[in-house]
């Protein structure tokens, strides 16, 4: 066992997904696509008598994840586990599987429990799905690129590309996961606006997810505007799944989001969580 640990996981940005419901957590999750960004979450880990967690944003100090506290409890190990992020949470940008999947490589070390890579995200995964926080990030996230999930899980097949335009996001604030997977109307929209293919490259990420966006009638009023914006300029963008902002490509794009709020000029990531130190 080591004294302290740290690792990172980046995050992901869905377009468009759809439920697969499953009899067990390994069995259930969606499919779909979106890109795995540049950002995401640094997690540091301690062994401790009791497991006690922090989640830190921008200064901001919140306490406690059930997520991760399951899946520290199932692994049977307690920690002291402090989570840090740029992106702000809550707002479509997958920090809820990177904070497992970072927290959880940290613990593998830390506590020298000999998981796999698989072990890990398969254990982050299954957090996810019991407290409806996420179904297809953790997938994604275990490695980089534009992604494309052909089956529920960690072990299904994902096409992956790897584009080397950055994309720009600007966040209008939270949009709880487990509202929208919690809603059998909204979970049924979704599947019925579900695209029939894999995107080619940015741009037709973004094509493909307005599309789905439209349809599943989860465009927000403020997300509407921007939205408007983007088109007006034409420049390709849609709404990040599930939360109140925008991802938008191109050369035109930054300039166009500016207005709207601090504009997050991300990369695709090429690889999955790490270890640190």
């Amino acid at each position: 066992m080591v004294r302290t640990a740290v690792a990172f996981s980046p995050g992901h940005i869905s377009g468009y997904f759809k439920r697969v419901e499953g009899s067990y957590p390994t069995t259930t999750g969606s499919v779909g696509a979106g890109v795995v960004i540049s950002e995401g979450v640094r997690s540091t880990v301690e062994p401790a008598a009791e497991t006690d967690v922090r989640v830190v944003w921008q200064g901001h100090v919140n306490a406690g994840s059930p997520p991760i506290e399951y899946a520290l409890e199932r692994l049977e190990v307690s920690a002291c586990v402090t989570t840090e992020c740029r992106l702000p949470i809550g707002a479509g940008f997958g920090l809820s599987a990177a904070a497992l999947l970072a927290t959880l490589t940290a613990v593998n070390h830390c506590f020298d429990l000999g998981l796999s890579v698989d072990d890990v995200a398969a254990r982050a995964h299954e957090a996810e799905v019991v407290h409806r926080t996420g179904l297809g990030d953790v997938a994604a996230s275990m490695s980089g690129g534009i992604v494309c999930r052909k089956g529920p899980g960690i072990h299904a097949e994902i096409v992956r590309i790897y584009p080397k335009e950055p994309l720009y996001v600007v966040s209008l604030g939270a949009l709880p996961t487990s509202s929208v997977l919690s809603s059998p109307e909204a979970m049924a929209r979704i599947a019925a606006a579900f695209p029939d293919r894999c995107p080619r490259d940015l741009p037709d990420l973004c094509r493909l997810s307005r599309g789905f966006a439209e349809k599943s009638g989860l465009v927000a009023p403020e997300v509407r505007r921007v939205l408007d914006a983007c088109d007006a300029a034409g420049v390709p963008a849609s709404m990040t799944m599930l939360g109140n902002g925008v991802f938008a490509a191109g050369s035109g794009a930054e300039q166009v989001l500016s207005p709207f709020g601090e504009v997050y000029r991300l990369r695709v990531a090429h690889s999955g969580a790490y270890l640190m130190k």
